[in-house]
């Protein structure tokens, strides 16, 4: 695995940069100046790379922008450019925390941008709280990452027990009285399916099966053919980018027609859109941020602005994985200018005093690093585009879905 430089990654990625056209920030910046070493481990390849790729590429566009645009940071007066170092970590618990500790101690990384997962943010964060060093998560959703008593560990991600609230809540309105829950074996998707059950109680919905499946299931026929013979009105699938496929591959080829399939993680991806074609059509997802919401700020302008600009760099519109990652990136940097030093301690406290408004929503921490964001929205997949269901808006969805054969 190679270090690769800020500006050759930039370069790869499709995005010139042309450092210090703008000062933005009160600062301009060039190669000569003083360098902010922040390291990341991201999944480009693995079972995490669809959701790992669209984090890595949002803090890209935090890069490019807070060098380009913003003229870099502002530390005390003094104007540093952020410098990126980054390594594959091939979706794997071992090589994260192997990575992460030569970020910071061969690279001498002042701060990590964390990983795509609960799994592989648990294990980065090990490290970083070892060895003092404050790791701003983008995509880590388990709150058990926050019981652990560390100090170094920051988050903007809502967590995966709320995954579920809005979805839920607007297709019992639609009438969905029955439900089956598939999750994989994993503390996030548990926590997923375990707030989804606890909400389907408080509703007095019926729950006529729960099952999980192990990491890297690759057939999910007897789950699911008994799941067909349940007829449930809704099927809750709780896992990542790939199980979302698996189930709906499944869901077909079995003629599992469910009046609701709702896959918290993938389908609210444009990816997972461009992927599936048709067959997306009539998922329902979860989403923590979508470019029509009403968020705005000074330094990428509103939801849809940020969307345009991630959208003219990778030609395909955001998901909510990319824009987190972004909107963690610019929290770190505002507590960094808070603290006025680089000095873990003094950012620690920057950023537990930290409340901004930005573009993915408000951004506020508890005493934990846990997010104190808003709760997440609910969409459904409609002819090829992702649509938002706003609570008390459910006649915007399509329900219940035709079944396979109808389609």
């Amino acid at each position: 695995m190679r270090k690769v430089s800020a500006l050759f990654l930039i370069f790869c990625l499709g995005i010139i940069p042309a450092l210090g056209v703008s000062a933005q920030g009160g600062c301009a910046v060039d190669n000569s100046s003083p360098a902010i070493i922040f390291g990341i481990v991201a999944s480009l390849t693995g079972k995490f790379s669809p959701e790992g790729l669209e984090t890595f590429n949002g803090y890209a566009v935090w890069h490019h922008w807070v060098n380009d645009e913003y003229g870099g940071i502002n530390v005390g007066g003094e104007c540093y450019r952020a410098d990126i170092v980054y390594y594959d970590d091939q979706s794997d618990p071992d090589t994260v925390s192997m990575l992460v500790e030569r970020l910071i101690i061969e690279d001498g990384a002042n701060f990590i941008l964390g990983p795509y997962s609960t799994t592989l943010t648990q294990v980065a964060s090990v490290v970083t709280e070892r060895e003092n060093i404050i790791m701003m998560e983008s995509n880590g959703a388990d709150e058990s990452l926050f019981t652990r008593g560390f100090q170094n560990l920051f988050g903007i991600i809502t967590p995966a027990s709320s995954y579920t609230e809005a979805g839920i809540a607007a297709l019992f309105e639609l009438g969905a009285r029955t439900a089956v829950i598939a999750y994989e074996d994993t503390a996030f998707s548990a926590a997923v399916a375990q707030g989804a059950r606890d909400q389907l109680d408080n509703l007095g919905m019926q729950i006529l099966a729960i099952e999980n499946f192990p990491t890297d299931a690759a057939d999910l026929t007897s789950m699911f053919t008994s799941f067909r013979e349940l007829n449930p009105d809704l099927f809750i699938g709780s896992g990542h980018y790939n199980d979302a496929i698996l189930f709906i591959r499944t869901a077909k080829e079995l003629g599992f027609s469910p009046d609701a399939m709702f896959i918290p993680v993938g389908p609210s991806s444009p990816s997972f859109v461009a992927d599936m074609s048709a067959d997306a059509d009539y998922i329902w997802s979860a989403s923590q941020w979508t470019s029509d919401m009403p968020y705005t700020d000074e330094y990428f302008g509103s939801a849809a602005d940020y969307a345009d600009r991630y959208e003219q760099d990778y030609g395909i519109t955001p998901s909510y994985e990319a824009a987190e990652a972004t909107a963690s990136a610019l929290a770190l940097q505002l507590g960094i200018e808070a603290a006025g030093t680089i000095d873990t301690d003094s950012v620690r406290d920057a950023l537990q005093q930290l409340s901004i408004s930005t573009f993915y929503g408000p951004v506020q921490f508890d005493s934990s690093g846990k997010s104190l964001n808003e709760p997440m929205v609910a969409v459904q997949i409609q002819n090829d585009e992702i649509v938002t269901i706003p609570p008390g808006n459910e006649t915007l969805a399509i329900w219940p879905a035709p079944t396979w054969e109808e389609r």
